[in-house]
Formats: structure tokens, C-alpha cells, sequence
């Protein structure tokens, strides 16, 4: 133990398994003041940090008679113990050196084709501060994205703290109803309403204060598997306001529908509103809503994309894929469409609309002519 290089250690905390979260954290913040530090996933939690009294403990899934570990969070775990980075003590604890700040991982896209039916039953959990979840990539194409329809039920005040998402992209776009946020440096609070769309960058402090009853968003975030921490320092909104700041390389977007216009889509027959989040995050993403210009003729298009997510906001539209029966889609459906699958929209109703996020921003798309006019 004489080689132990402890310079780098920053701090440590108890590794307690938990398998009943909500009741495990309910008993340590409200009954013995345990403040909350980080949560996740966020749409069906089930790890989550706490911090009092001078001690930090992690709860994670695991059986109750497993033996209590310690983690030690350091700058460089490999310097600490000549590379080792489990240690056990004489009387069994398991002592794990970790990093403090891991860099993020974004596992490699697998993409499938993914079709979400709003009439499916059963779907919703209950996530983060009350919100419902219903998650719409069960796949997470291999760990890559998450996408979720987000609810909360009752209007007025939401139990949300200032917290901040350790991620690649992540975009929240209004449903309906109504929700009123705060972000750090981006002056007082403001509300969103149905047909908004913010662009949250990595690590920006933001909260969400109230909402309207039955307000529902769409959340759309890389990777899969991420972070959420709580900041108890800051206070929000912040006294600085500096709306060009980056954040990771990123700026924070907030889009109002009422204020856009509509320009021509991939699609023929199609215009759509661009969000502006491709620019704000120099071509990582880009996120547009379409609809139908009269009554699309049908054309068969494919992508070169990483990922092609695509949300029914209104309306209703007959999904074509190539070699694949064709879908009829309702308002609350959603579809992933795997790069270089041809497909096309048709049948249109008059007030269809459909969200579609794209990473990347810019890609390839070939258009190939209906099959009926080819055999004709």
C-alpha cells in the first residue's frame, strides 16, 4: 500500500444496492434530508446519487445481500494503486477506483427499423419529478439514442431542481399544452407552448417550473445512457445573460412556431419549418416539422443518415417502406427509417404534420420514382 498515489483521489461514496429506487430515495431525502446529486435513466430511473452529512452514497440495482463497495472517484484512477483498479480491504469491502468526469461514450449507431403506435396500451412509466414516460426506441439502436413521449398529468407547479444532462444532443420539442422554463444565461423565464422546440446543449442548468395539465413534449437525446445531475450551487435565472454563449460547442435554441416560414422539404410535395438547430450545432443534428403541400404524389426516397426519427404531431399519412406492407399512421406514432430503406409518405389527411430529427444534420437523399409509374 506503500505505492498508493492518493493525489488524485477527489472524493469517494458508499455503493449500496437498491432495487426499489423511489421508496430507497423517498426514505433518504425526505426522512433523513439526503439531497439528491444525479438520477438516471431519466424516463425509468433506476441509479441515482446522494449526498449528507459527509458522506456520498450511490444506490444501484442489485440484491440487498451483495456486500457494501466504495467507489473512489478519482483524476486518474490507473495512477492510484500501480494500475489496479479493484482493491479489496482485509475484511472483504470491495474499493473501486473510478473517473471523476468519464468521457462520454457514443456507442456506434445500430440502426434498425423501429414503428411506435400510440394506440399500443401499457406504455407509459413514471420517470424524473413526476413525468410520464413513454418510450418510443425500445432498441435505443444499440445504446446510440433515446427517444420519449413525455407527460405530466396535472398542471401548476413541477418538482424539478436545477440540473444538467451530461450528453451529445438533446432537443425538446412542445406537444401540447404549455410549460414554463428557466436556462442558465438565457435571461428570465419563458413558455413554450405546443409547436416550440428548444435545443438543450451538453451541460447547460436549466429547470422546468410549471406546466399546464396534460402537457406533453417530445425528447430526443444521445446517447441512450446519460446522466442527469443536480446543481445544487446555482440559482436560476442566472444574473449574467449571454444568449451567444457555447455550451460544449453548442448554443442554446429556443424556436417559436408562430415565428417561422415554411420552405420546401426532402419529400416532394412537402414544406417544412426548419427548428434552426442544425446551426446551433454546427451540422450535429437538425430537427424540421413537414406537412403536405394539396396531396403528395408518392415517391420512394432513402437516406445516408445515422439516425431519420420521425413523430406524427397531427393528422394521419400511409407509411410506405420498400418490401414492407405499407402503415396507416395517426397523430402519436413514430418511426425510425434505417439509411438506405426507401419509403415515402402518402395519402395525406390536410392537417398532418411530422417532426423529423436527423443526425446528422446534412445528409444524402436519393429519390427514386413510384413503382407504380416504373411498371406502367
Amino acid at each position: 500500500m506503500d505505492t498508493l498515489n492518493k493525489e488524485n483521489i477527489q472524493t469517494a461514496e458508499i455503493l449500496l444496492p437498491c432495487n426499489n429506487l423511489v421508496e430507497t430515495l423517498q426514505f433518504f431525502t425526505d426522512k433523513l434530508g439526503f439531497k439528491m446529486e444525479s438520477i438516471g435513466p431519466a424516463e425509468e430511473p433506476s441509479l441515482a446519487v446522494i449526498s449528507g452529512y459527509g458522506i456520498r452514497i450511490r444506490l444501484e440495482p442489485g440484491n440487498n445481500q451483495d456486500p457494501v463497495s466504495i467507489n473512489l472517484l478519482c483524476s486518474d484512477p490507473a495512477s492510484i494503486a500501480d494500475g489496479k483498479l479493484e482493491l479489496t480491504a482485509p475484511n472483504g469491502t470491495c474499493v473501486n477506483l473510478i473517473e471523476v468526469d468519464p468521457p462520454l461514450n457514443i456507442p456506434n449507431v445500430k440502426q434498425t427499423f423501429v414503428l411506435s403506435k400510440m394506440s399500443d396500451t401499457n406504455q407509459w412509466n413514471e420517470g424524473r419529478a413526476g413525468m410520464w414516460y413513454r418510450d418510443l426506441i425500445p432498441d435505443r439502436l444499440g445504446g446510440y439514442v433515446v427517444a420519449s413521449h413525455i407527460r405530466i398529468l396535472d398542471g401548476g407547479p413541477v418538482p424539478d431542481y436545477v440540473h444538467y444532462h451530461k450528453i451529445l444532443f438533446q432537443m425538446i420539442y412542445c406537444y401540447k399544452g404549455w410549460a414554463r422554463l428557466v436556462y442558465e444565461d438565457q435571461g428570465e423565464p419563458f413558455v413554450i407552448e405546443a409547436g416550440d422546440c428548444v435545443l438543450q446543449p451538453p451541460q447547460i442548468r436549466h429547470q422546468v417550473l410549471e406546466s399546464s395539465p396534460g402537457m406533453e413534449v417530445i425528447e430526443l437525446t444521445c446517447p441512450a445512457v446519460h446522466e442527469t445531475c443536480v446543481d445544487h450551487k446555482i440559482k436560476l435565472p442566472t444574473s449574467s445573460v449571454d444568449p451567444g454563449r457555447l455550451f460544449n460547442g453548442q448554443h442554446f435554441i429556443r424556436h417559436e412556431a408562430a415565428r417561422t416560414e415554411w420552405k420546401p422539404w426532402r419529400m416532394e410535395g412537402f414544406e417544412a419549418r426548419d427548428i434552426g438547430i442544425a446551426s446551433a450545432t454546427d451540422g450535429l443534428a437538425g430537427v424540421r416539422v413537414a406537412r403536405p403541400i394539396g396531396q403528395p404524389q408518392p415517391e420512394f426516397v432513402s437516406h445516408d443518415a445515422d439516425l431519420l426519427f420521425m413523430f406524427l404531431l397531427n393528422g394521419s399519412a400511409e407509411l410506405n417502406c420498400d418490401q414492407m406492407d405499407s402503415e396507416l399512421l395517426t397523430a402519436g406514432d413514430s418511426f425510425i427509417i434505417p439509411s438506405a430503406l426507401k419509403h415515402s409518405l402518402s395519402k395525406c389527411s390536410e392537417d398532418m404534420e411530422v417532426l423529423e430529427v436527423a443526425l446528422p444534420a446534412v445528409f444524402n437523399t436519393d429519390h427514386h420514382l413510384k413503382r407504380a409509374r416504373l411498371n406502367s
